[in-house]
């Protein structure tokens, strides 16, 4: 992959910068937002890192769209946050007008660009972007089902004091108080989940995957950790989530990574890196 564009540069959007370059799933990083000198900075001080990281991947920090032209995948968590008592749906009302802008940005400048989505309402915004690019539907991805199924997984293992390798387990539905844990697919090495937990705790165990974001934006009483204010993403530990889903979409449609065709240099590190992780259950995408 060419190039990949993240735009927002707050605390996720921030994040998912570092980990897409350390991860060298493209050849170029572009962090795009609105705030003057944030993604600059930001940019900047990521770069520094490749020599300590061992990743080659360029950075560029920019206001200017025009830098992410061509862009092979575009990452969206620009939009305001929430704040402990609002719900996603509070969201709504500026971020659509957020999102309308920044989807007209993408058609412009990269017709041909997978979009994956985390900016809240989270549904709403894919429905949004796909209505403002016209794009095809596989190609404006919600990253929810995989956050949610991660949190579901993560919180499961901690009850059972398990690798959370050892969780196979799957979210579906909307990001919000309507998803859907399935507790009856949900295994343990192998094992029914049933059979390790009481119904009582699992039960508590799936609303708190339901309000697994409210209960990170009480902690931090913002959705987004930033001091300046400025655009950010919707304050949700989310870059594991969206990595794990760029890497399976830059598999899928993109070819082999750029870094695994390089002639005569010896990968790295564990063999996921830059690829695809085999045998880690995400949920839908």
């Amino acid at each position: 992959m060419n190039k990949i564009t993240v735009v927002g540069a707050g605390n996720v959007g921030a994040t998912l910068a570092q980990r897409v370059a350390e991860k060298e799933l493209a050849r170029e990083l572009v962090l795009v937002d609105v705030v003057e000198g944030i993604p600059q900075g930001k940019g900047l001080d990521q770069w520094e890192s490749a020599p300590v990281e061992g990743f080659d991947t360029r950075i560029e920090g920019t206001n200017d769209y025009g830098a992410a032209a061509n862009s092979d995948l575009i990452l969206v968590t620009a939009g305001i946050a929430r704040k402990p008592g609002m719900s996603r749906d509070d969201l709504v009302k500026t971020n659509v007008e957020i999102i309308k802008s920044v989807s007209q940005q993408i058609k412009q400048g990269s017709p041909d660009a997978i979009v994956i989505m985390v900016s809240n309402p989270l549904d709403v915004m894919c429905w949004v972007a796909r209505q403002v690019t016209g794009f095809p539907r596989e190609r404006v991805i919600g990253m929810a089902g995989v956050l949610d199924t991660a949190r579901y997984r993560s919180f499961l293992a901690s009850a059972l004091n398990v690798s959370v390798e050892d969780i196979q387990a799957m979210v579906l539905g909307g990001h919000g108080d309507t998803m859907v844990p399935l507790v009856s697919y949900t295994t343990v090495a192998g094992i029914p989940v049933t059979q390790l937990i009481d119904a009582k705790k699992l039960a508590e165990i799936v609303d708190r995957t339901r309000k697994g974001g409210a209960e990170i934006v009480g902690l931090l009483k913002t959705g987004r950790h930033r001091p300046d204010g400025g655009s950010g993403g919707p304050g949700q530990e989310a870059h594991p989530a969206v990595l794990g889903l760029a890497r399976r979409r830059i598999w899928g449609e993109r070819g082999l990574p750029w870094r695994a065709m390089q002639a005569g240099r010896q990968r790295s590190g564990a063999d996921h890196r830059g690829g695809v992780e085999q045998g880690r259950a995400g949920g839908p995408g």
